[in-house]
């Protein structure tokens, strides 16, 4: 972390007064003789030092000054461009994940390197190049109790930057195209609780449990599935039963939490959903990406894929998410039923993490039934997402943003002066 002096410095650092036009008259008058260094330095107003290393070859005439650029231009307006994107598709982004996303450009230049050298003075001087292209806003309101209400102004703007996706895409009346992933989490063990609610993107596991297990589903408006995503905590089971007596085609995978991370959703993403969604092109995949479950690459293969990628507002998926509004309570109610659970409703199942994928192929089974499918089709018809309808949520759930506290933090956003509005974006991607 550089020191605050250092960074005043960098504040205060004084403009250079020449033009790189009036180096290169000097550089010529020098080399044809007319001239001396001293001379045409005056004469054209230009560093006498600085012309002299372009004299002898010490600075490449044309180059820019000062230490080398850590990422290149064009890497730097696709960090913008990539930023935008993010920023009008509900996923506005913190200093830290700018940071981040240029790090992770940064070791795709220089993979030897063990870690990326930018740091706060490449974000301040990063904000200085792009200060008309950027905007640096305060965080998102927090919402306490979001179960009683949500911010009835961040529903509204999420209806309608949905209305524009669908319309710019031609997907209102394309249901197997419209698609919804969502985690859910269950405890095994022996130990019994309350039921906690189906666990958003990024999660953590109660503490207590043995064991916790993760399940990122993903269905279409159709009521069609991509295959589970099965996460165990901290490590695989033993042996391979778990592969093959788990759903057919299913995913597996490991973190320290047994909860989606950058890494698993991106392995999910480019290995697995492009693998198992349809080949009908553009998919829209609504998801809660408010944990940065997003990386570079999973956005950059889905602009190449014709995916749109597209946010819950904060503290809005609760009533938002078509899976949470009754697939996931039959699933659990149907893993109670078969490992012979007493309470459906209880969500400490007593069975190994090893049988897991076998107990919970039999409770899946719901999904590929008619009633699974009308479950799910009513889910996304409950949340307003197919067919599109803003009314469908109650309103009862919602109120005005002005009745919220704010709190500290910042966001990233694209200013409005040279970017295009979300309505011109979707539909120069439609177009493309």
């Amino acid at each position: 972390m550089p020191s605050r002096n250092h960074l005043d410095k960098i504040g205060r650092k004084k403009k250079k007064k020449w033009s790189e036009e009036a180096m290169e008259r000097a550089l010529i008058e020098v080399k044809s003789g007319r001239c001396t260094v001293r001379q045409a330095a005056k004469e054209f107003g230009v560093p006498k030092s600085s012309l002299g290393d372009r004299v002898s070859g010490r600075v490449t005439p044309g180059s820019r000054s000062g230490p080398a650029q850590l990422i290149t231009s064009a890497d730097e307006e696709l960090l913008v461009e990539f930023s935008l994107y993010m920023s009008k598709h509900g996923f506005p982004l913190t200093k830290q994940q700018v940071v981040s996303f240029a790090s992770s450009i940064y070791k795709r230049q220089h993979r030897r390197v063990a870690f990326s050298k930018l740091g706060q003075t490449w974000w301040l001087n990063f904000r200085k190049r792009q200060e008309r292209n950027i905007t640096i806003q305060p965080a998102d309101n927090v919402v306490r109790g979001r179960t009683a209400c949500v911010r009835k102004e961040a529903v509204d703007q999420f209806f309608c930057l949905l209305s524009t996706v669908m319309d710019a895409h031609g997907l209102r009346d394309k249901p197997r195209q419209i698609y919804n992933c969502h985690e859910t989490g269950f405890h095994l063990g022996r130990k019994r609780g309350h039921v906690p609610k189906p666990a958003g993107l990024g999660c953590k596991p109660a503490p207590g449990s043995r064991d916790h297990v993760s399940i990122l589903a993903c269905f279409n408006a159709a009521g069609d599935d991509v295959p589970p995503f099965v996460i165990y905590s901290r490590a695989y089971p033993g042996g391979v039963c778990y592969k093959t007596q788990g759903p057919t085609n299913a995913l597996y995978g490991w973190s320290d939490s047994a909860c989606v991370n950058s890494d698993l959703f991106k392995k999910w993403f480019l290995k697995h959903f492009l693998t198992h969604a349809p080949k009908e092109r553009p998919l829209l995949l609504v998801f809660d990406g408010h944990k940065s479950p997003v990386s570079l690459e999973v956005v950059e293969s889905a602009r190449r894929e014709n995916v749109i990628l597209l946010c819950f507002p904060p503290h809005c998926s609760h009533i938002l998410q078509p899976l949470d509004a009754g697939l996931f309570v039959v699933l659990k109610q149907r893993l109670a039923s078969v490992t012979g659970e007493g309470c459906a409703a209880d969500a400490h199942f007593a069975i190994s993490k090893k049988d897991f994928s076998g107990v919970f192929k039999r409770a899946y089974q719901v999904a590929k039934e008619e009633e699974g499918l009308r479950i799910v089709r009513e889910g996304f018809k409950k949340c307003g997402l197919y067919p599109l309808n803003h009314f469908a949520i109650n309103g009862g759930n919602s109120m005005p943003s002005h009745g919220i506290g704010p709190t500290a933090g910042t966001s990233l956003s694209i200013s409005a002066q040279t970017m295009h509005a979300v309505g011109e974006l979707t539909a120069a991607e439609a177009s493309s």
